[in-house]
């Protein structure tokens, strides 16, 4: 299969050209160049796109979240915060869900 421009991948996929020029600028899906510059979909690329389309659906996922969870893997520095940040987190709901249970038994002792 030949490499298309953007306009035929566009069309192949179901994605517009200006979402495939946002996906790329996202890093999600980077298409080859032409020496003028233009963009080229080869078979890989398109069976990202549809498999991104999939992904989308299946878990009711936005760009955004896909372009995030992308960035996770590339940042370690970024991958380390985020996790600190919800350890912190899921320490802290641990603290009121054992309030709450204690609050219970007062409440069913009295």
């Amino acid at each position: 299969m030949d490499a298309l421009h953007v306009g035929h991948a566009a069309a192949r996929t179901g994605w517009s050209a200006r979402m495939l020029r946002y996906l790329e600028q996202a890093g999600l899906v980077v298409p080859s160049r032409t020496p003028a510059g233009y963009r080229l979909y080869g078979l890989r690329e398109l069976n990202q796109l549809r498999s991104l389309a999939e992904l989308r659906r299946r878990f009711g996922l936005g760009i955004g979240d896909i372009a995030f969870a992308a960035r996770l893997r590339r940042e370690p520095e970024l991958r380390a915060a985020v996790d600190g940040w919800l350890a912190e987190v899921e320490d802290e709901l641990a603290w009121v869900e054992w309030e709450q249970r204690k609050h219970e038994r007062l409440l069913r002792a009295a």
